[in-house]
């Protein structure tokens, strides 16, 4: 970020394009310098002659030299960037936002929950999970979509599920023929789920009936408001405090999120 003018863009190439479903694709971005980030921060991606808007890096962030940014189609803004090709330029503020708590995870069962286009912002912290493995006694990661033309990353569940200390299971809401996984919503992956419950901390990322219902389904299952975080990304705009779009409470989530730890924000309205 530049420290002398923080609204400014830095300039960075898409160098590939991926497609991840009819309606989502990455762009793999090189920025002018590194761009350090936290799992969970977020950046301002700028698309010249339209806008910005917020989106978190789907990408290691071991890797600075590429940033990987998955991104759902879902108007102007968004419909543009994806009819970006590779050499293409776009811009790229920040990163903002505290990220996830991963120092905190020493010792604990770290449990991941995603729904559709939610898992992207999971990927980052699933890439810092791996790189500290020794630390972390276990990374159970459960995911879901309407069905699998919507489903992120399949290239990468056989790795993720083959990993020592690491666990995945993949759901889709609707039967279909070949799908011999389970069916139904991301919740049912939750039912009677074998997790060290007072040693876990969940992770949550989704549509925000998504986050609703997961919540509710993590309490009963015994998890308390402090061992879940929710990442409340939609809320943002400006990324530095100053619009007031995404404060829930006395909370700004572009500055004290966008991950929020659900004790702080559950006795607030329009938590979802």
């Amino acid at each position: 970020m530049n420290p002398e003018n923080p609204y400014e863009p830095e300039p960075a190439e898409i160098i590939e394009v991926i497609d991840e479903t009819p309606m989502i694709k990455t762009l793999a971005l090189k920025p002018t310098s590194p761009y350090q980030f936290k799992a969970g921060q977020f950046a301002q991606l700028t698309l010249p002659g339209v806008g910005e808007g917020p989106f978190t890096p789907s990408s290691s962030p071991l890797e600075p030299e590429r940033i990987e940014i998955t991104i759902l189609k879902t108007g102007i803004l968004t419909d543009g960037i994806h009819e970006c090709q590779a050499g293409q330029t776009l811009g790229l503020r920040g990163p903002f936002g505290k990220g996830y708590p991963v120092d905190k995870l020493d010792d604990k069962e770290v449990l991941i929950v995603g729904g559709g286009v939610g898992l992207a912002p999971l990927r980052a912290l699933i890439y810092a999970l791996l790189a500290r493995l020794e630390r972390v006694k276990r990374v159970s990661i459960k995911y879901g979509a309407r069905d699998t033309s919507e489903l992120l990353y399949k290239r990468q569940y056989d790795e993720w599920a083959g990993t020592k200390k690491v666990d995945f299971t993949c759901t889709i809401d609707r039967p279909e023929p070949g799908w011999d996984g389970n069916v139904g919503v991301v919740t049912t992956l939750l039912e009677n789920i074998d997790v060290d419950r007072p040693n876990c901390i969940a992770f949550v990322c989704g549509p925000g009936i998504m986050l609703k219902f997961v919540t509710q389904a993590l309490m009963e299952e015994g998890l308390t408001p402090e061992q879940i975080y929710l990442s409340m990304n939609r809320r943002m705009s400006c990324g530095m405090g100053k619009c007031g779009r995404c404060n829930i409470g006395p909370y700004y989530l572009c500055k004290d999120g966008p991950d929020m730890q659900y004790s702080l924000i559950k006795d607030y309205p329009n938590v979802f």
